[in-house]
């Protein structure tokens, strides 16, 4: 029997239920005593005791704000809401059952793209619920990263709506990430930054932890939704800019404009943690974000050449290089890191256009006029 004791409400665990003696002792309470350890006295959570991490202030009370700018990425996030179904995948369809449709480097650069996305918003998603959730400590930055969770799942619907439209192997496109090898290499970068967070063990509140979480942090923010992705929006936002997959570059197109979110909030979580915390910030911590960032600009280059081997749509892989070392530089700038790559240019000064995409666009004509919202819906 469960039943609320005066005065037990903890200031890092909301209440706390007073237990009798023998749920006392299976709760860890002492097996003779039956005492257990009492929480502190209640006390009202002031903006100043808040911290990203390692705080304790109860996590369960949003208000007082402290990070308005995560609670304002929140509420852009929601104003962004969007399905997959509310495009119409028709032209797609039409277009790559034609046989003169798509030329062979197309369909493989699609494939190609679909391989590597189908699971790596998977990936982000188990990131932030079985790791980086646990280990902030602002309700603020929690609520955002809820929010870009749900994203990261309608990511990958939209991904597996594009494969099943086109009536793609399924197989072989949901399994590229162990059977093509540039694909598998950028994944095999990322793992061991999941594995550290999501591990049952891992905590907070040592300067080698609180660093592996901002490693971590910069490694998703800045190098998978920062850099990973562009070589991919790039080709398939190419193809629309061509009348092409028309369905699946507006897909592609609302899709960056979350992740630009995404990226955006995680540099300014990442500057945060850094104030609060400037121990963290060493030279040699820099030095080995540095090698990450240059680590990842390779691999990400070897994938533009996989997904293109000869040129296509106007395209070739020397022009990633260049701008996958123009966003690399920006991204570390971001983070109050040095240049890079001085002097890297960028060659699609058109993404920026993408990036600021307003939803009310009909883009191409193709949205979905039976799709309904849940305030339409009938439920008869």
């Amino acid at each position: 029997m469960l039943s609320f004791e005066e005065g037990s409400f903890s200031g890092s665990g909301g209440p706390r239920l007073g237990l009798t003696m023998g749920d006392q002792i299976a709760a860890g309470a002492h097996p003779v005593t039956g005492e257990v350890a009492r929480a502190p006295a209640f006390r009202r959570v002031r903006v100043d005791d808040k911290r990203v991490i390692n705080g304790d202030t109860d996590v369960n009370q949003l208000v007082p704000f402290k990070y308005r700018w995560a609670w304002d990425k929140y509420l852009a996030s929601c104003a962004n809401h969007w399905m997959p179904q509310e495009i119409n995948m028709q032209r797609d369809i039409e277009l790559w059952r034609r046989r003169d449709g798509l030329t062979e480097d197309e369909r493989r650069l699609i494939k190609r793209n679909l391989g590597f996305f189908v699971t790596a918003d998977s990936l982000a998603a188990n990131n932030i619920v079985l790791g980086t959730y646990r280990h902030i400590t602002a309700p603020e930055c929690r609520q955002y990263l809820l929010r870009q969770a749900f994203e990261e799942a309608i990511h990958t619907h939209a991904y597996q709506y594009i494969v099943e439209s086109l009536g793609l192997d399924e197989g072989e496109v949901f399994n590229a990430y162990h059977e093509i090898p540039s694909i598998r290499d950028k994944d095999e970068f990322l793992i061991p930054f999941i594995d550290a967070l999501t591990n049952p063990a891992f905590t907070t509140g040592t300067p080698e932890s609180d660093r592996q979480l901002l490693r971590s942090l910069i490694v998703f923010a800045c190098l998978m939704e920062g850099l990973f992705f562009y070589v991919g929006f790039v080709q398939i936002l190419a193809l629309g800019r061509q009348n092409k997959m028309t369905g699946a570059a507006e897909q592609y197109q609302y899709i960056l404009r979350d992740e630009s979110m995404h990226c955006s909030f995680g540099i300014d979580l990442i500057n945060q943690i850094k104030l609060e915390n400037p121990q963290l910030w060493t030279a040699e911590f820099r030095e080995e974000i540095k090698f990450l960032f240059r680590n990842a600009v390779e691999l990400e280059y070897r994938y533009a050449e996989d997904t293109m081997p000869r040129g296509v749509l106007g395209l070739n892989a020397a022009m990633f290089k260049e701008y996958l070392r123009h966003i690399a530089n920006r991204r570390a700038q971001q983070i109050g890191l040095d240049m890079l790559y001085p002097g890297a240019q960028n060659p699609f000064p058109w993404m920026s256009e993408m990036i600021d995409l307003k939803k009310e666009r009909n883009f191409f004509e193709t949205r979905v006029i039976e799709y309904q919202t849940g305030g339409v819906l009938s439920w008869e």
